[in-house]
């Protein structure tokens, strides 16, 4: 009798696994079965769900290499993941999800930036951030630039509002090292790449070399390739590679260009970059229709427009409903109307002039219905494009709780870009889509349309089945394309070879298996032979919270995340949420506990609580604020009245830190790292740090009341500079700040209640709700007066704080809210650029200042100001490319160090590879965090406007 096979256990499969994959890579811990690591990393921004069994930060092109081995040995497919924008699900997949985003964000400028070096972690605008000062930029312009990577660039073969078919991702890419699922390597910028590939890839080398040929000899094939890349096209595999190259590696490397992470990993690209154009004239040309619209195109493209973006008549009525409409569509009564933004675009103001005169004439002669005024005032020209990029959050944000927002695009011949919108519309009405909106790049004949669909329920999917083939037969019978710019991924896949014909899909077929002969890499996406594929494994959205169900789980907040690398980002905070919701739903009591145990830490008490994520979402949800809602429901009635009593006398509470602060400093630091680690596993790990050497002693005391006879503004000075010692022994930010009134001549008053007030950050950010209403009466009732009723500004000389002031009426009734509006709260930074800076003597300049700006300076708008003032102080300002919050955010950086040093590492090694001769910040707390990152000595910038000025 043969013994009986036993089966492992999912938990000794997840455990073998895990032991697979940490052997590819050097530090195991880069490696994650764990069921929260696994949920958060899998979701996109597809409408698509596929839970990975694996989570891996491979950190290097032979660890991915190794990857694809040990994906190929367990049997699992292989996804490669860096921005997770994509909106047609080539980002996810349920084997391994490898992670090339962490590891890779390094950049190399070349030639004076008419060429630059990138790896896929880096997003296009930080790509372009380091190509503006050489007046350069990325040929594709992307509108998810914020948080699209260069991996998915490469991997959709983006393009963009302006770039067309000539600068997009093909046509712009210099060479590219990428690996294949062998292992192999390949630099297509070694002169010698094409012999090393048929070297180590004879079969692949010779079997490109027979498509290649194939396509060529067949006058349909050609034809069709022509036609199809004529336009924008990102369908199936760029078949284009075959025509436009002959040598093997050139052809995989464009190959490589599109293929949606199916054929190999783009570990690094060499781009050639465009120039930046920064004279431009935009103007909203409102016309009767789509047929005057689109008949309006080829004129205006000849006079030189470089862009024209179509609105139909549904997209003009969602821009009426904004609270402040633009003038253009202000009043108007939209029935079948159309619009155009369209731009010029020079180098110089003369040659902008001259361009706009020459086209004149043709916008003279259009019938446009609101006028054709174009315009130069940046103000004017934002409001204009926000039109337009507001849409997606319009809609979206809209949307009924529960359902998805869905963004298409397609291409077709400029001639019969009306019929098509026409059709769509069409379709909009006879599938129920009353909501569906169409925009797009009218100059490509590249048209977007955007709708809500529920994946809940059969019939829903069904109607969205019905539509889809409706609108794949209007496209294709258009002589159009599925897909022009989001990839074909999962949504699309199914049609394409319809698309192509039966002898092109082949082609493709035989591609994916030269590249891929065991199929790891990304299986379903780009090509599927299983009609129904694009309506399965479609993504729940439950109701959650109504303040983050209007997430489109787009991504756009997480390159702004300080905790991205450390642990969740908004966009994985909320997924977590629907998934706790989901499991609670379907009764997996195993799930669930597992997913809440880990939010805990990972999602509530690991969030910085900066809130830069609402300043990217598009849909403005305020993960931040959410986490500090959380934070203040799990406190008790004793922990909230604790908070109370703090609030009610808090200039004690800060006497007894500082004398805390300075006891600290003259007892051993090993039995103060012990105590305060016992106190911290006893229940006050939010509450008390564990002891660090660089902690700084506690602050001077805050500065005597003044009450001068014509003040003209309140000074408040931050409690935290009296909570922590400044660096150095010029008494900190509140001392530099009132010798510089005294220099400049202006007069401030200082309340005599300062020493118990407080912006309310501290109870705010903790969740103590009502220690920060007890503050925010006392603080607004003492500014109040301080200010004359609001008519002088009150002055903070910590941005953190000042933006908490801000935000202190919030938490009180209406009535109250009301009678404090008139209150002013400015930052000494930007009161210190406007008021004190003129009146100064001519500041001792430095020659060379390294400048963090704070998460606060970006919600205040002050990032200027910052800079103006640090211009007085040195003749050369760096602030570091990797920029980013330090995630110190008052005391979180001292409970939870490990935040902050991943939130600065990039930056710190940035700063750390050059010296400066001073490093400023404008808050004391992310002085302190900088200075910890990078042990250099960061300090307030008006204490070295002070010594400047002396």
């Amino acid at each position: 009798m043969s013994p009986t096979a036993v089966t492992p256990s999912a938990a000794d499969r997840s455990a073998g696994l895990a032991e697979l994959l940490a052997a590819c890579v050097s530090d195991p811990a880069r490696v994650s079965t764990e069921v929260p690591r696994r949920v958060a990393a899998a979701h996109d921004a597809s409408p698509y769900l596929f839970t990975p069994q694996a989570v891996v930060r491979a950190a290097s092109a032979a660890e991915v290499g190794a990857l694809m081995a040990g994906a190929r040995k367990a049997g699992l497919p292989l996804t490669l993941r860096s921005g997770g924008t994509s909106l047609a699900g080539q980002a996810s997949g349920d084997g391994i999800l490898v992670d090339v985003r962490s590891h890779w964000r390094t950049a190399a400028v070349l030639d004076d930036g008419l060429r630059i070096r990138l790896q896929p972690g880096l997003t296009v605008r930080q790509a372009n951030a380091r190509l503006a000062r050489y007046g350069r930029r990325l040929g594709p312009d992307p509108a998810s630039e914020s948080a699209c990577t260069i991996g998915g660039l490469v991997a959709n073969n983006s393009s963009g509002m302006n770039c067309g078919t000539q600068d997009n991702a093909y046509r712009t890419m210099e060479s590219l090292q990428f690996v294949l699922p062998s292992g192999t390597v390949v630099d297509t910028a070694a002169p010698d790449a094409d012999e090393a590939l048929r070297a180590r890839e004879p079969e692949l080398h010779a079997g490109l070399l027979r498509l290649r040929d194939r396509v060529r000899d067949s006058a349909g094939s050609r034809a069709t390739v022509e036609r199809l890349f004529a336009m924008k096209n990102t369908m199936g595999y760029g078949l284009n590679s075959f025509l436009d190259h002959s040598d093997p590696a050139d052809m995989l490397a464009h190959l490589m260009i599109g293929s949606e992470g199916t054929l190999g990993f783009v570990g690094e690209a060499v781009f050639r970059t465009v120039p930046l154009l920064p004279h431009t004239a935009t103007g909203l040309l409102v016309l009767p229709g789509l047929a005057e619209a689109t008949d309006a195109l080829p004129a205006l493209l000849a006079a030189g427009a470089r862009t024209a973006e179509l609105l139909d008549a549904a997209s003009l009525r969602v821009a009426q409903q904004s609270p402040d409409p633009v003038d253009e569509v202000r009043g108007l009564r939209v029935e079948r109307h159309a619009a155009l933004l369209v731009e010029f675009a020079e180098d110089s103001a003369e040659t902008l002039e001259e361009r706009m005169a020459a086209a004149q004439p043709v916008l003279d002669r259009l019938p446009a219905v609101t006028g054709t005024a174009l315009v130069r005032d940046p103000r004017v020209r934002a409001r204009l494009w926000h039109l337009r990029k507001g849409l997606y959050t319009a809609v979206a944000g809209a949307r009924r709780p529960g359902t998805t927002a869905l963004l298409e695009d397609i291409a077709v011949p400029m001639e019969r870009l009306t019929r098509t919108c026409e059709g769509l519309i069409g379709l909009f009405d006879r599938h129920g889509y009353q909501d569906a909106v169409i925009f797009g790049h009218a100059r490509d004949g590249n048209l977007h349309f955007m709708l809500t669909q529920d994946f809940d329920s059969a019939p829903e999917i069904e109607r969205y089945a019905r539509f889809t083939d409706a609108m794949v037969d209007l496209v294709l019978d258009a002589g159009g394309t599925l897909k022009a710019e989001h990839g074909t991924g999962r949504a699309m896949a199914p049609f394409v070879r319809r698309q192509y014909g039966d002898e092109l899909y082949d082609v493709m077929r035989e591609l994916k298996q030269l590249c891929d002969p065991h199929g790891v890499l990304n299986p379903g996406v780009l090509l599927e032979d299983d009609p129904a594929a694009h309506l399965q494994s479609l993504k729940s959205v439950p109701e959650v919270d109504p303040a983050v169900d209007a997430c489109v789980e787009c991504g756009y907040c997480e390159p702004v995340c300080p905790t991205a690398d450390a642990t969740t980002t908004p966009r994985q905070r909320i997924a977590l949420q629907r998934e706790i919701a989901l499991a609670t739903a379907a009764g997996d009591d195993e799930c669930r506990r597992a997913l809440e145990a880990d939010y805990t830490y990972a999602a509530v008490d690991s969030c910085a609580a900066d809130s830069l994520c609402v300043t990217a979402c598009p849909v403005t949800i305020d993960t931040g604020a959410v986490m500090k809602r959380l934070r203040a429901e799990r406190h008790s009635a004793t922990a909230q009245r604790a908070g109370n009593t703090t609030a009610r006398h808090w200039g004690t509470a800060v006497k007894g830190v500082r004398v805390a602060l300075n006891t600290a400093h003259v007892l051993p630091g090993p039995a103060l790292r012990a105590a305060t680690g016992a106190v911290r596993r006893l229940g006050a790990g939010e509450l008390v740090p564990t002891w660090a050497d660089d902690i700084p002693r506690g602050g001077p005391a805050r500065p005597a009341p003044r009450q001068p006879v014509e003040p003209q503004a309140v000074f408040f000075a931050a409690c935290i500079g009296s909570v922590f010692a400044p660096e150095g022994t010029t008494g900190g930010a509140s001392a530099a700040f009132l010798r510089l009134c005294e220099r400049a001549g202006v007069q401030v008053t200082v309340p005599a209640e300062l020493a118990g007030l407080c912006c309310g950050t501290p109870w705010q950010s903790k969740g103590y709700t009502d220690g920060h209403r007890t503050m925010a009466n006392r603080t607004l009732e003492a500014l109040w007066t301080a200010s004359d009723h609001g008519r002088l500004p009150v002055v903070c000389d910590a941005s953190s704080c000042t933006h908490g002031l801000e935000q202190l009426p919030d938490t009180l009734p209406e009535s109250d809210r009301a009678r404090f509006a008139s209150l002013r709260f400015v930052d000494s930074v930007a009161f210190t650029a406007e008021h004190l800076l003129p009146a100064l003597p001519e500041p001792r300049r430095l020659s060379s200042l390294a400048l963090h700006p704070t998460c606060s300076t970006v919600h205040l708008g002050i990032d200027g100001a910052l800079r103006t003032v640090a211009a007085a102080v040195s003749e050369d300002v760096t602030v570091p490319d990797n920029w980013g919050c330090c995630a110190f955010a008052g005391d979180r950086g001292l409970l939870h160090p490990e935040i902050t040093a991943s939130a600065t590492a990039a930056q710190a090694a940035e700063i750390n590879a050059g010296t400066y001769d001073a490093y400023a910040s404008c808050n004391r707390t992310c002085e302190m965090g900088m200075t910890r990152a990078t042990g250099r000595p960061y300090r307030h910038v008006l204490e070295l406007l002070d010594e400047a000025t002396a």
